[in-house]
């Protein structure tokens, strides 16, 4: 009986085929944000165009546009902030981050996890 076991644990070894590890096509963007729908004084406007959640959302978008299946690897640079007076209240300012640079991936054609029953 552990014979059997045996044999058919060995012949399951040298017959299974590894899988293979996914590759990723990579794709870096460069794009500028959208100004905030706020008027806002200067420190506030550039403080809410610098704001984590801001960058994330932003830099995930530009990812997905790309296409389908399109996803954001990493946001490799924040840019500079660029400010501009809000045309009613001079004193106000609408801020936006110039040149975010950001990686996207997607799994290559072919690789592991695209076409089924293969990989």
């Amino acid at each position: 009986m552990n014979l059997k076991i045996i044999i058919s644990l060995i012949s399951l070894g040298l017959f299974a085929s590894s899988a293979s590890a996914t590759e990723y096509i990579y794709r870096d963007m460069m794009a500028n944000t959208l100004p905030s729908a706020q008027c806002q004084t200067h420190d506030k406007a550039a403080e809410a165009a610098q704001k984590n959640y801001t960058l994330d959302r932003f830099s995930k978008k530009v990812c997905q546009t790309q296409g389908y299946g399109w996803h954001l690897d990493e946001t490799q640079a924040i840019g500079e902030t660029v400010c501009t007076p809000c045309p009613d209240k001079p004193q106000l300012q609408t801020c936006f981050q110039k040149d975010v640079t950001v990686s996207c991936k997607r799994i290559k054609p072919g690789t592991v996890g695209m076409l089924p029953g293969k990989g």
